[in-house]
């Protein structure tokens, strides 16, 4: 093998002074070792090319520092080291770090009434950003839930009232006869719409864990109506009544998940969008809130 040392175009300087943003690498695979468990991921590193006149970075040594979180668990404090070590290895030509993590959560979730239980997804982002030695930390989460109209069940309630009138308008009840016609559909001639609906939730972290768990359940606590794995009938209908006494638009999920995020320690600030999957419009009902602690 020759012993001529290998060229390295990118220490060149570049024929414009031109500053860049950010330089770096989308989509790297690695694995993470979250609550215990090793789960593949996804990751963009990358730096500011703050030197002009330099061709390019190194981005094996972004690639290189990516091994640290193969190893130990993950947590802000070890991604502030990695970033670090970006900084460390492009002294001179960077001040901004940045790294964004993708993966999902997996949780085993056991159903309403029935001994079963199944995986859900949770797909989790974390985008951390190093620069003039101040560091920001986001933790994002899409939760999937259920949500009842209020207006299309007081609406379906009235129609039920007006059969019932004209079905016994004048007539000496009976209760069987009453009783049968309640659980035909005769008698329930309307149901109110649901739909799936989806919490994306962006949290800024001002500690050193992710408490990515405790995240998610308090988020479904306040929903109420987190959909569901494995099922049974019995689990069906337990679902369909915590529907119906549960009614909400995308503005009361909003307001829901803002007063439950608040209760969460670690969190400097936050910002909730719900998306309720219109199952009467061809658009999407939306809603927003942000907190800034």
């Amino acid at each position: 093998m020759s012993s001529l040392a290998l060229p390295d175009i990118a220490t060149q300087s570049s024929q414009q002074t031109l500053p860049l943003d950010w330089v770096g690498m989308c989509g790297i695979a690695l694995p993470l070792l979250v609550d215990g468990r090793s789960l593949g991921a996804h990751a963009d590193a990358g730096v500011s090319l703050d030197d002009g006149s330099a061709r390019g970075i190194h981005m094996s040594r972004l690639y290189l520092a990516l091994e640290a979180l193969e190893q130990q668990a993950l947590s802000p404090r070890l991604i502030r080291r990695t970033l670090e070590q970006f900084l460390a290895s492009h002294e001179g030509l960077s001040n901004a770090a940045y790294l964004r993590l993708a993966f999902d959560h997996l949780l085993k979730r056991p159903a309403l009434v029935s001994p079963l239980a199944g995986w859900k997804r949770y797909p989790v982002s974390i985008d951390a950003q190093l620069k003039d030695g101040m560091f920001h930390v986001e933790l994002s989460v899409h939760i999937p839930y259920s949500s009842t109209c209020p207006c299309s069940a007081a609406l379906a309630r009235q129609l039920i009232q007006a059969q019932f009138d004209r079905d016994f308008a004048g007539q000496s009840l009976e209760w069987e006869r009453v009783r049968q016609w309640l659980g035909s559909s005769d008698g329930i001639v309307a149901t109110p719409h649901s739909q799936r609906s989806m919490a994306k939730l962006q949290v800024r972290l001002d500690g050193d864990a992710f408490r990515l768990t405790e995240l998610i359940e308090t988020a479904e606590a306040a929903l109420g109506t987190a959909v569901q794995t494995a099922v049974k009938r019995a689990d069906e209908q337990a679902f369909a009544l915590a529907n119906g006494q549960n009614l909400m638009f995308c503005e009361d999920a909003a307001r829901r998940l803002h007063a439950a995020l608040r209760t969460l320690t670690g969190v400097s600030g936050f910002s909730v969008r719900v998306e309720h999957a219109e199952s009467l419009h061809a658009h999407d009902a939306v809603a927003v809130s942000r907190y800034r602690g």
